[in-house]
C-alpha cells in the first residue's frame, strides 16, 4: 500500500507538499552509528578550529548553536504533525462513507505518520549533539524556550485507523512531557570559590550526593530551577550524564520578589522524596523549612563547599 500510495500522490497537485513522505522503515533513516561519527568528527573539527584563537570564547555558543539547529528542525517536524493530526480530527467528524473522504483521511495519516518518523529521527540527532555539548562544555544542553522532549513511542505500521493514531499520539505527548517516576528537588545558588581546586570540590560533592540519592531512589527524577549557573547547571550535567529525566522551574519574573517562594511551592507541590540542598540565597533557606514542615526528608548540604552544615 506504500508504493501505490505513492503513485496516487504523484498524479495530484498538492501545493508544496512532497511527493514521497518520509520512510517509516528505522533503516531508511540514518542509523545511531552513524549520526554518532559525524557529529562526533565535526564536533571534534569545529573545536579545533577555534582553538587557541580570538574566538575560542565563542565556541560555546556556536556549539550550543549546533544542537538548536536539530531541535528545531525536530520542532518543526513537530508542528506538521500537530497540523496534520488536526485534520484528522476534522475529518473524523465530518466523516460520510465516500471513497474520496476515506482517501483524504489516509492521506492525512500517512502525512502524520511521516512528520512523526522525521521528528523522531532529527531528535535523536539533537540528542547525540547534546551529549557532545554536555562532553565539551559540562553544561546540559537546553533550548532558550520551550521543552526539550524526547518522544521514545512512536507509530511504526505503515496503515493504522485514525482515532488509533489520535490516541496514540495524545499519549506520546503525554510521555514525553511528563516524567515518569520518584521525583527529587535540588536547590542551591551561584557560588563563588577562592580556587579552582574548591569548585571541583564543591561540583564532586553535588555529584556524589545525587548518587547517593540514586541509590536510594533509583526511578528518580531530578526537579530544579534550570538556572544555567552555579549549582542547577551541576546538578543538570549530573542528570544529563547519569540519564535521568528533569523537570525544571524557570522563574515567573511577573512576581518579583515572590518568584522564587512561589517555585518552591510548585515543586513541593510533587510530594519529593527527598529535598537535596546546596548553598543558596533565603529562598533556598524557606525550601529547606517547608519541605521539614512537610515531612519531606531533606539531604542538607548547605555547609562549606556543599558538605553536611553539622560536618
Amino acid at each position: 500500500m506504500y508504493d501505490s500510495f505513492i503513485d496516487q500522490l504523484s498524479g495530484l497537485d498538492l501545493s508544496g507538499l512532497s511527493i514521497r513522505p518520509a520512510p517509516f522503515n528505522k533503516t531508511d533513516f540514518p542509523c545511531e552509528d552513524a549520526i554518532d561519527q559525524t557529529l562526533g568528527a565535526i564536533w571534534s573539527d569545529l573545536f579545533a578550529m577555534f582553538s587557541d584563537t580570538a574566538l575560542e570564547a565563542d565556541a560555546e555558543d556556536i556549539a550550543w548553536g549546533m544542537v538548536n539547529l536539530f531541535h528545531r528542525a525536530a520542532s518543526r517536524k513537530s508542528a506538521q504533525l500537530d497540523r496534520a493530526s488536526d485534520e484528522i480530527r476534522v475529518l473524523l467528524a465530518s466523516a460520510d462513507g465516500s471513497e474520496v473522504h476515506s482517501s483524504n483521511l489516509e492521506e492525512q495519516v500517512e502525512r502524520a505518520q511521516a512528520a512523526e518518523a522525521s521528528m523522531l529521527a532529527f531528535e535523536q540527532m539533537r540528542e547525540a549533539a547534546a551529549a557532545l555539548y554536555r562532553d565539551e562544555t559540562g553544561s546540559s544542553w537546553k533550548p532558550v524556550s520551550g521543552s526539550r522532549t524526547s518522544h521514545s513511542r512512536h507509530l511504526t505500521s505503515a496503515v493504522i485507523d485514525a482515532r488509533d493514531f489520535l490516541r496514540a499520539r495524545a499519549e506520546n505527548r503525554r510521555h514525553a512531557l511528563i516524567p515518569e517516576g520518584t521525583p527529587v528537588v535540588f536547590a542551591g545558588g551561584r557560588k563563588s570559590f577562592e580556587s579552582a581546586e574548591d569548585a571541583r570540590v564543591y561540583a564532586d560533592n553535588i555529584w556524589a550526593t545525587l548518587d547517593k540519592v540514586r541509590d536510594a531512589v533509583p526511578d528518580l527524577f531530578l526537579v530544579h530551577g534550570g538556572d544555567g549557573k552555579g549549582a542547577d547547571r551541576l546538578a543538570a550535567s549530573w542528570a544529563e550524564r547519569r540519564e535521568v529525566q528533569q523537570l525544571t522551574y524557570s522563574l515567573d519574573r511577573r512576581l518579583g520578589a515572590r518568584a522564587g517562594f512561589k517555585r518552591n511551592e510548585q515543586m513541593l507541590s510533587l510530594n519529593p522524596r527527598y529535598v537535596v540542598a546546596f548553598p543558596g540565597n533565603g529562598v533556598t533557606e524557606r525550601l529547606v523549612i517547608d519541605a521539614k514542615a512537610r515531612r519531606i526528608t531533606v539531604v542538607d548540604r548547605r555547609g562549606l563547599l556543599g558538605t553536611s552544615p553539622r560536618s
